[in-house]
């Protein structure tokens, strides 16, 4: 009844609030803003850009990167082209015979590579056959010569840079506070990256080893911050999240061996998991014991998990390089990118 009662309170909002044509559907006027910053207006009321990017920021960056990914392809195919057509040696020969005769010209797959992919994706030995190793190899031909075309392209670059007016899309940003987060790196760092995080998480795992890459190339030049983000289908993840806290009393330094031994051994985080792990990386088993079974540190987990929803965390793990949000375990690449422009500023 409830349902029935809400859908027909839809009905009247939606017949009240827009004109309808004669085929029952809501009418929309397309036109330019009336003024700066408003996405839409029906009477007196008003709904802004602001309104309408809340909530699905990272939807549109992923939406908007696509666009430009789309676009950046075709430049780069245009340059292709026409670094092509510069080049003497292109007369009387196709764009293909170009590509095979004099810019991929030295690759070559041998069967050496192409063991090595079989090993590296864990491809079962049963489903291998001369088919699928022929596939492999075209595949990894292809990979080839497109690396061998952006280094063409980069020597024909070298002494006159492409200028590109396209527009990248930029992160949303969020004001995102370490507060009483555990941390490594100099307090003074000009680059702060505040992780919200799951110990029961998988992906959440990788997060931690893209952490320990970025550590080991940054040094001090980045602070870190780990906040936590149990998801509620995971059993033990706000129990494990406590624990970290109850050894960032006894130190940060055991709070970093708590946090790498929990996500290398994500079965052993019940209670007594949780107890041996501290043991073993020489934590006050008595103190922690008492941290751990009197949930001392679940308010400080409740403020983290409310913070990461009001700055939009959805999932786990969610990264802020200096308030830029970076969902998911990205690869290392689109981490270094965004703090060598931070560090660069």
């Amino acid at each position: 009844m409830k349902a029935i009662v809400g859908l027909l309170a839809l009905v009247v909002l939606l017949s009240f609030s827009a004109c309808s044509d004669s085929t029952g559907k809501p009418s929309y006027l397309f036109k330019p803003a009336p003024k700066e910053g408003l996405a839409a207006k029906v009477g007196s009321m008003e709904i802004t850009n602001a309104e309408l990017a809340d909530g699905i920021e990272s939807d549109l960056f992923e939406a908007e990167t696509k666009v430009f990914e789309i676009k950046f392809a075709r430049l780069k195919s245009l340059l292709l082209q026409k670094y092509m057509d510069k080049d003497p040696r292109k007369k009387g020969i196709s764009n293909d015979e170009f590509l095979e005769k004099y810019i991929a010209k030295e690759v070559v797959i041998s069967d050496k590579e192409i063991d090595a992919f079989i090993k590296d994706q864990n491809i079962p030995a049963e489903h291998i056959n001369p088919q699928v190793r022929e596939k492999i190899k075209n595949y990894l031909e292809m990979e080839r010569k497109k690396e061998a075309v952006d280094k063409w392209i980069a020597e024909q670059t070298k002494k006159d840079p492409v200028e590109v007016y396209i527009p990248k899309p930029r992160r949303p940003t969020f004001p995102v506070e370490v507060g009483n987060a555990p941390t490594t790196g100099a307090k003074d760092a000009k680059v702060t990256i505040i992780e919200f995080s799951d110990f029961q998480c998988p992906f959440c795992a990788k997060g931690a080893d893209i952490l320990k890459e970025i550590k080991k190339k940054y040094g001090n030049k980045v602070l870190v911050a780990f906040k936590n983000f149990p998801l509620p289908f995971h059993n033990h993840a706000e129990q494990a999240a406590v624990a970290g806290l109850c050894a960032n009393e006894q130190g940060s330094d055991y709070f970093w061996k708590m946090h790498d031994e929990m996500f290398a051994n994500q079965d052993s985080l019940d209670a007594e998991g949780l107890k041996k792990t501290a043991k073993k990386i020489g934590l006050k088993s008595e103190a922690f014991e008492k941290c751990l079974s009197e949930n001392k540190f679940l308010a400080q987990v409740k403020a983290d998990m409310e913070q990461g929803k009001n700055v939009k965390v959805k999932s786990t793990p969610t990264f802020f390089i200096n308030g830029q949000l970076i969902n998911g375990a990205q690869p290392m690449d689109v981490f270094a990118e965004i703090i060598d422009e931070e560090l660069a500023r």
